[in-house]
């Protein structure tokens, strides 16, 4: 039993971060499809303080992966890079939180299968 509550726990933490990085993410694509001014480069793609560089120069499009979760700026020449949109603990956070809830809940299974409904046990 709690194994399970482990497991639930861990599962809902992980929820909860990825909403967090979900929400980073979604800020990003309303930022970068915000028209006018100063909106080519896309401003998520941006180095720190908003800054520019070389490869930000060269970007012609972004686009988002839902995992692992990022914001990714397409270059002319093809190639891409991550914007640093998300919390760099987001990503190893959830998949060490899903393996961690899958691996107490299967083991939760292990340790005390459930029985059948309705079966009451002694004295009940």
């Amino acid at each position: 039993m709690v194994l399970r509550k482990l497991a639930g726990a861990a599962g809902l933490v992980a929820f909860a971060l990825y909403l967090w990085g979900l929400l980073n993410v979604m800020g990003a694509l309303l930022e970068a499809g915000d028209g006018g001014t100063d909106s080519a480069p896309p401003r998520p793609c941006r180095t720190a303080n908003r800054q520019y560089d070389q490869r930000v120069l060269s970007v012609t499009d972004y686009s988002v992966d839902f995992v692992p979760l990022r914001f990714v700026c397409k270059t002319k020449d093809g190639g891409s890079f991550v914007s640093g949109t998300v919390p760099g603990y987001v990503n190893p956070a959830v998949f060490g939180l899903v393996l961690t809830a899958l691996g107490c809940w299967v083991a939760g299974l292990v340790a005390a299968p459930p029985g059948p409904r309705g079966v009451r046990g002694p004295g009940g």
